[in-house]
Formats: C-alpha cells, sequence, structure tokens
C-alpha cells in the first residue's frame, strides 16, 4: 500500500517543489529525464510527467536531441 498523500482532489500530492525540479534542471543544464529523476530521486516517468508540467507553465523548454529530450530553464526564469 503507498504512503503517499493525496490532495482533496485525490490526486496525489507532488513530494518535490516546482523550485527543487528547477533547481535540479539548472544543476544539469542541459538536463536529460533521467538526470533530473536520480538527482530528485523519483522515477523516470514521474519526473517527466513534472517537466512537462513545467514547460506548459513556459518555466523550462525542451529540445530532442537523438531520440532524448533535454531541458532547460526558459528564459527569464530562476531557480
Amino acid at each position: 500500500m503507498s504512503t503517499s498523500e493525496r490532495d482533496e482532489r485525490g490526486r496525489f500530492s507532488a513530494k518535490h517543489t516546482d523550485d527543487e525540479v528547477l533547481d535540479a534542471v539548472q544543476k544539469h543544464e542541459p538536463a536529460g529525464t533521467s538526470e533530473i529523476a536520480e538527482e530528485l530521486g523519483i522515477e523516470r516517468p514521474s519526473a517527466d510527467y513534472r517537466l512537462r508540467q513545467l514547460k506548459n507553465e513556459d518555466r523550462v523548454d525542451s529540445k530532442m536531441i537523438g531520440n532524448s529530450l533535454a531541458w532547460r530553464l526558459t528564459s527569464g526564469v530562476e531557480a
């Protein structure tokens, strides 16, 4: 059984803040999704989900390099 907490809508609460994710991106920039997952101690799909949320908010940007996405902070965003 999972020990993760859920919010009022029944969704799992994030283990890391957006700022922690942004810090990890900045530390490894250009950062691969697996690097972010390892830095935060989470599974790769969880890191991918968080990064895509931040991309939708224009806080990070991504670029395909080969078959992988490389993440970086969007201009003007500070970690």
